[in-house]
């Protein structure tokens, strides 16, 4: 079982606190299409209309809810970007954002058979 794997089947805990560089490097390199843009955890989803548009991003929706982290996004015709921090580890980035992105990159990869 992979690290990716084991991030998507984790839950995202209250009160993350950041991670350690080590600790990042490694979370980073399981997330592929993930990168670090303005200190957060950023990744451009492309669809081929805003119906697949609109579709991930209500798929995304229901599992920020569940998970209770909440990214920013930007939404556009083809495009849904999300950037992740954590405001309880001071605007860092925690283990959480990496649960979140790996539970992303799980939805796109349902809706787009990518």
């Amino acid at each position: 079982m992979t690290l990716l794997v084991q991030l998507v089947d984790q839950h995202c805990i209250d009160g993350a606190g950041a991670l350690d560089p080590a600790a990042f490097t490694a979370l980073l390199a399981q997330v592929p299409g993930w990168r670090v843009v303005d200190g957060r955890l950023q990744r451009t989803f492309a669809f081929r209309d805003f119906h697949q548009t609109i579709d991930f991003v209500g798929a995304l929706a229901a599992m920020i809810h569940q998970q209770d982290h909440h990214p920013e996004l930007t939404v556009t015709y083809q495009h849904c970007i999300v950037n992740y921090n954590t405001h309880s580890a001071g605007g860092a980035m925690s283990q959480n954002d990496f649960i979140c992105a790996a539970k992303a990159d799980a939805i796109y990869a349902q809706r787009t058979h990518a």
